[in-house]
């Protein structure tokens, strides 16, 4: 236990262990009727320097469309695929061999959270929103993502974006030291604690606090990349 805590303190840093521990001991108490959520909502210039493009040739990177229906194996449930339709998200899916092999999310204007009860809004038509990047376990070392993120960077500078918005969370690691080696820019955090049906939320941009009594009742954070400059951040390295 005590090697357990020290592992995540190094990990998270103090302020994310205790919360990371406390929603563990939560979630046990409650029989998973609480929950407790941290989050990091970053920004990514999209360049259009291409990335790796010779490699992961037998990576296969296609628009996964509503008509196409859910994918053996996919790994969220046929409802909420339906309902990130509904709100005009598209995603792109990687194939290897005809084998699903990873996925991701794309969505302009606004994304209505369905992890927690919260909508987020870009101001600049020039911002996107990225959100669930998944890749297969046993791909995660290979050109998945790479070529994921290529394809996903040539859709939205055809649209017209430069900045892409993304929330992470404080409890995952790996995605904050990935997301750190791009050079991304911090816009802001969130803490949501849901007890049964209700929701508290405290963030460090406004409306702040927000209580939610039912499923109808969401807090609305607005991300304005308008006044972030446009520079290249530097690229993680493409391994040989």
């Amino acid at each position: 236990m005590t090697t357990g805590l020290r592992h995540t303190y190094l990990q998270l840093g103090w302020f994310n262990a205790i919360l990371y521990w406390l929603g563990h001991v939560l979630a046990a108490a409650s029989a998973g009727t609480w929950a407790l959520h941290r989050y990091q909502f970053v920004a990514q210039y999209v360049g259009d320097t291409p990335l790796c493009a010779a490699r992961g040739q037998d990576i296969h990177i296609r628009e996964h469309a509503p008509a196409d229906g859910v994918p053996d194996g996919y790994p969220r449930p046929e409802q909420v695929v339906r309902q990130r339709f509904a709100q005009g998200a598209r995603s792109l899916a990687a194939w290897r061999n005809e084998r699903l092999a990873g996925f991701l999310w794309l969505i302009p204007d606004a994304y209505l959270e369905d992890e927690v009860r919260v909508r987020y809004r870009l101001a600049s038509s020039r911002a996107s929103w990225d959100f669930d990047v998944w890749v297969r376990p046993e791909e995660r070392l290979g050109w998945v993502f790479p070529k994921l993120w290529e394809a996903a960077r040539r859709h939205l500078r055809r649209h017209g974006v430069r900045w892409t918005c993304s929330r992470i969370s404080a409890f995952n690691p790996a995605s904050l030291r990935a997301h750190a080696r791009i050079g991304v820019v911090g816009l802001g955090s969130a803490i949501f604690l849901r007890c049964g049906g209700w929701q508290w939320m405290c963030a460090t941009l406004a409306p702040y606090f927000h209580l939610s009594r039912r499923p109808s009742s969401f807090p609305q954070l607005t991300f304005d990349t308008t006044s972030l400059p446009e520079f290249v951040p530097k690229e993680p390295p493409c391994l040989s």
